[in-house]
C-alpha cells in the first residue's frame, strides 16, 4: 500500500461547528487541496464517510487501484476520512472508493466537494485550483446600491447552453466567448442582472441543470473555473449583477453523486416519506442532519465568496416546506404539531439566509415558492424565511391566461389582472416570466397571444409594458425579448434569425426602452415593493378593458401616470382623473412604429383641467392605442 500521510486541516473548532450545523466554509477543509508538508508538495484529501470501513482514493495517479491509498479516519467520531498524498497535483482526476460498515457494500463517489468535475458523460473529480486575480473592485464596492430593495432589478435568466451556438462547429459557447457575447448583449439591451440556469456540475443534459452532482465545481461542458470567474468579472466590470439558479431542495441518484453515499443514507433523508421525490425521480435532503446543513450553507456561501455572484434564486422552495407536497394521503407523515409543514426544512432555510445575509449583506437570495406561505421574504427575527424577494407565481399565472384570451372576452376577466394589487405588498414580489413558461407544450410567450400577426405583437409588447409598471423586480426568459416563436430547446438555441424581421425587432426595441424607463424612472422602482408606490385611477372600466394606474417614488415629480388598453380598439379622449393640476408629457408608448406599433396615438402634452373625474378634482383626456400602453409624467 502507498504512503498516505497523517495531515489534517480541520481543528478542533472546526469539528465541533461541523457536528453542530454551523460550519459554512467547509469548502476550505474538505475535498481535495494542493499543499505542501514537510517540503513536499502533494495533495490533502478529505470525506465525510462516518459509515465507512475503509475509505481510499482511487484514480489516474494509481491506476484506479482500490486500497493503494487509504485515509484515515479521525479518532473524534466525526466520521471524517483524511490524508496527504505525495507526488498528486492539479489535473489529477480521482473519486473515493467507500467500504462501507454495513455488509461490505463498496460505492465509488465523486468528491461532494470537488472545485472541478471531468465532462460528461465522464464523472471522476478533478484535483484543481483556480487562481484568479479580480478586476471587479469598483462593483463589489457598490454593489449593495445595486442589490438594494428599492434600486431597479431587471432579470435576463439565461441556460449558457442554448443561448446562442458557436454555428460552424456547433457546440457551446465556453465561459469565455460567453464573457464577450453575452456580457455585450446584456449590457445593450439594459438588464441589471443575469441569471444562469444552474452551473454546477450535472451529468444529464436534458435536466437543465437541476440534478446536480457536482455542488462546488461549474460545469465544465462550457470550460473551466477559472473561465467561469472571467465571464462574472466581465458582467461586473460592465455594471451587470449575477444571480444563479441553486438547488437544495433535491439530488440525482446517480451513482457517482451523493446518494447512498457511504453504503448509508447518508446526505438524503432516509425515510423515503420525506427523502425521495417520485415527480423528479430524486433524493431529498436530509434537514435535520446538522453536518448536511453545514455542507448545504457552506456551498451557499461559497458562491458568494469564492465566485463573488451577487444572488441566488432558490429553486423549489415549496416542494422542501411540505411534508405532503406532490403526496398522496398516506404517503406523508405530519410534524410533530401535526401539521404539514416541514419543520427541519424551514429551519435550515432560515439559517442559510441569516448565513448569507450576515457575510454578503449586499446581496439577494430569492425564493421560487409558488404557495402562499407566509412571510418568504420577511426577516427571521419576526418569524418569516428570511428571503430578499419572491417570484410571484400567482401573478405570473392569472396574467398569462388573461392574456391567452381574445380581447373581447377580457372585459368578463379584468380580475385575473386586478387581483394581484390585493397582495402585491405581502411578499418582496419579483414578476416572473421564466423558462417553465415556454416548455412542455405551454407554447412561447408570443405563442399564447390571441389574434393576427399584429395583433399577437401588440398583445406581447403590452404584456412586457404593464409587467415593467407593476410593482415589484421582473424577470424574462431568454428569446421571450425577440419575441421567440417557437417553445425552448435545451439543445438548440434562440432564433436569433428572427430579428431580420421588423416585429420581432420592434419587440427587442420595446425591451430595450422599458428597461431604460425602469432604471431611469424612481417611480417604478423606489416603492417598488411598498403599498406607498402604488394607487389605482380606475381598475372597473371593464367595458372597454382599460386600466389606469400612478405608480409613485420617493418625490410626487417623480410618479408615473399608466393607462393600459386591453382591446385592439383605439381609445381616443379618454378621460382619466387626476389628482394634482399641471402639465403632462407621454414618456412612454408601446405603439411607436419603431416596435412595430401603429404610431398613430401619441400624445401631445397635457395640460389638466378642472374638471372632476374619477372621485379626484381635475382630469385629462388621453389618445390610448390599440393594445398598447402609455405613460405620462408631470412636466415643468
Amino acid at each position: 500500500m502507498a504512503e498516505v500521510l497523517v495531515y489534517s486541516r480541520f481543528t478542533e473548532f472546526d469539528i465541533n461547528l461541523f457536528k453542530a450545523g454551523k460550519h459554512y466554509r467547509l469548502y476550505e477543509k474538505f475535498g481535495s487541496h494542493i499543499t505542501t508538508v514537510d517540503g513536499v508538495e502533494g495533495v490533502y484529501f478529505s470525506v465525510w464517510a462516518p459509515s465507512a470501513k475503509m475509505v481510499s482514493v482511487v484514480g489516474d495517479f494509481n491506476f484506479w487501484t482500490e486500497g493503494e491509498h487509504q485515509l484515515n479516519v479521525r479518532w473524534d467520531s466525526s466520521g471524517i476520512w483524511e490524508g496527504f498524498i505525495p507526488g498528486v497535483g492539479k489535473g489529477t482526476k480521482y473519486k473515493y472508493k467507500i467500504q462501507s460498515n454495513h455488509n461490505d457494500i463498496k460505492t465509488e463517489k465523486a468528491d461532494p466537494y470537488a472545485r472541478r468535475a471531468e465532462h460528461n458523460p465522464r464523472t471522476a473529480s478533478i484535483v484543481w485550483d483556480e487562481p484568479y486575480t479580480w478586476k471587479d473592485k469598483k462593483w463589489m464596492s457598490k454593489r449593495k446600491k445595486h442589490n438594494a430593495l428599492d434600486a431597479p432589478f431587471s432579470v435576463y435568466e439565461v441556460h449558457l447552453g442554448s443561448w446562442k451556438k458557436q454555428i460552424e462547429e456547433n457546440r457551446y459557447l465556453s465561459y469565455f466567448e460567453m464573457a464577450d457575447d453575452l456580457v455585450t448583449y446584456v449590457k445593450e439591451m439594459g438588464f441589471t442582472h443575469v441569471e444562469l440556469m444552474p452551473v454546477m456540475e450535472f451529468p444529464y443534459d436534458p435536466s437543465w441543470g437541476y440534478q446536480i452532482t457536482g455542488y462546488f465545481a461549474p460545469t465544465s461542458r462550457y470550460g473551466y473555473p477559472e473561465e467561469f470567474k472571467l465571464l462574472v468579472d466581465k458582467l461586473h466590470q460592465n455594471d451587470i449583477g449575477i444571480i444563479l439558479d441553486w438547488v437544495p431542495s433535491h439530488f440525482p441518484e446517480d451513482a457517482h453523486g451523493l446518494g447512498f453515499f457511504d453504503g448509508s443514507a447518508l446526505y438524503e433523508h432516509p425515510d423515503p416519506r420525506k427523502g425521495y421525490h417520485k415527480d423528479w425521480k430524486s433524493l431529498i435532503f436530509n434537514y435535520g442532519r446538522n453536518e448536511v446543513k453545514s455542507f448545504l450553507i457552506s456551498n451557499a456561501i461559497f458562491w458568494l465568496d469564492q465566485f463573488h455572484v451577487d444572488g441566488l434564486r432558490v429553486d423549489a422552495v415549496a416542494s422542501m416546506l411540505f411534508l405532503d407536497y406532490s403526496r398522496e394521503d398516506g404517503e406523508w407523515e405530519p410534524n410533530m404539531f401535526g401539521g404539514r409543514e416541514n419543520l427541519e426544512a424551514m429551519s435550515f432555510l432560515r439559517e442559510m439566509n441569516e448565513a448569507v445575509y450576515e457575510s454578503f449583506p449586499d446581496v439577494q437570495t430569492i425564493a421560487e415558492e409558488s404557495t402562499a406561505f407566509p412571510m418568504v421574504s420577511k426577516p427571521t427575527f419576526i418569524g418569516g424565511l428570511g428571503f430578499g424577494m419572491k417570484w410571484m407565481m400567482g401573478w405570473m399565472h392569472d396574467t398569462l391566461q388573461y392574456f391567452s384570451k381574445e380581447p373581447i372576452y377580457r372585459r368578463y376577466h379584468q380580475n385575473d389582472l386586478t387581483f394581484s394589487m390585493t397582495y402585491a405588498f405581502t411578499e418582496n414580489f419579483m414578476l416572473p416570466l421564466s423558462h417553465d413558461e415556454v416548455v412542455y407544450g405551454k407554447r412561447s410567450i408570443l405563442g399564447r397571444m390571441p389574434g393576427d400577426e399584429w395583433q399577437r405583437f401588440a398583445n406581447l409588447r403590452l404584456l412586457y409594458s404593464y409587467m415593467f409598471t407593476h410593482p415589484g423586480t421582473n424577470l424574462l426568459f431568454q428569446g421571450a425579448e425577440i419575441g421567440q416563436y417557437d417553445e425552448w430547446d435545451f439543445q438548440g438555441s434562440i432564433d436569433w434569425h428572427l430579428l431580420q424581421y421588423e416585429p420581432h425587432k420592434g419587440v427587442q426595441e420595446l425591451l430595450k426602452d422599458l428597461n431604460a424607463l425602469y432604471k431611469n424612472e424612481p417611480a417604478l422602482y423606489e416603492k417598488q415593493f411598498s403599498s406607498e408606490g402604488f394607487e389605482w385611477i380606475d381598475y372597473n372600466d371593464h367595458e372597454n378593458s382599460v386600466l389606469v394606474y400612478i405608480r409613485k417614488g420617493n418625490e410626487p415629480k417623480d410618479n408615473l401616470i399608466i393607462a393600459c388598453n386591453m382591446t385592439p380598439v383605439p381609445k381616443e379622449k379618454y378621460k382619466i382623473g387626476i389628482s394634482v393640476k399641471g402639465k403632462l408629457k407621454e414618456v412612454f408608448n408601446s405603439d411607436l412604429k419603431k416596435y412595430y406599433g401603429s404610431g398613430e396615438y401619441k400624445n401631445n402634452v397635457k395640460i389638466t383641467k378642472e374638471k372632476p373625474w374619477h372621485f379626484r378634482d381635475h382630469s385629462i383626456e388621453i389618445d390610448i392605442p390599440p393594445l398598447g400602453m402609455v405613460a405620462f409624467k408631470y412636466s415643468s
